[in-house]
């Protein structure tokens, strides 16, 4: 069945915890060698999930367009931020969904029924992330990266570092979103300009733009219904 990776996460720390002892015993080549040190392993993971979450998924890029299309009405506070979080979410968990199958199967489920260690399953949970971040990458923004370290540029995509993979897979996130922003602001901006001119025009320099501009923002959402055409950009996006 498909997750969430946080589900997964805390499903597979759960588990661990619970069942320690036969884990223990099942696993004798798992490089910690005690109950203490699977714990803190598990509580560390727990700590990361957020940064893995924010940093290495499609989480970015749908988080910033939806606060673009809401600052383009004008409204900073409607929608909220919990329901463009939670929208955000559902949608990070769709889009990675294949992903998460693959770590679930290829990492997960064999380090817990005891098949491989810690380190193995690390590695083969990486590879499907590592190829999804690759995927939405640009290699001006790996090699961009790379200069700033100072470091030479691996031959093959497999060769590059998680560390300097993430910031350049952000970059790259907050650049398409930025373009799909500016192509989601520009009727509405278009749409301020013919109201602002108009009230300019009739001589009502005392009423505010937006009052007038607003309803017809939202008006215009609702018969394209804008939402729809959103989602269905954002998440085509994704190759």
């Amino acid at each position: 069945m498909r997750r969430p990776l946080l589900r997964l996460a805390i499903a597979a720390a759960a588990a661990m915890l619970i069942d320690a002892p036969a884990l223990a015993a099942r696993a004798a080549p798992l490089a910690l060698g005690s109950d203490i040190g699977r714990t803190a392993l598990i509580l560390t993971l727990l700590a990361l999930v957020p940064t893995i979450l924010v940093s290495m998924t499609s989480f970015v890029r749908i988080v910033v367009v939806l606060s673009m299309v809401r600052h383009a009405f004008g409204m900073p506070e409607t929608p909220p931020n919990v329901v463009l979080v939670s929208l955000a979410l559902f949608l990070t968990a769709f889009t990675m969904s294949p992903t998460m199958s693959a770590i679930n199967r290829d990492a997960l489920q064999p380090m817990l029924a005891g098949r491989i260690g810690v380190e193995p399953a690390v590695d083969a949970g990486s590879r499907p992330l590592r190829t999804f971040m690759l995927a939405q990458t640009r290699d001006q923004d790996i090699e961009s990266i790379y200069a700033i370290s100072r470091t030479p540029v691996p031959a093959r995509p497999d060769q590059v570092e998680m560390l300097k993979l993430a910031p350049a897979f952000i970059i790259n996130e907050l650049r398409v979103s930025f373009t799909i922003g500016f192509i989601i602001l520009l009727p509405f901006l278009l749409i301020d300009l013919v109201v602002s001119s108009i009230l300019l025009s009739l001589g009502m320099m005392m009423v505010p733009p937006t009052t007038i501009s607003l309803p017809i923002k939202l008006l215009m959402f609702v018969l394209i219904d804008g939402w729809r055409l959103v989602l269905e950009g954002v998440l085509g996006s994704f190759r």
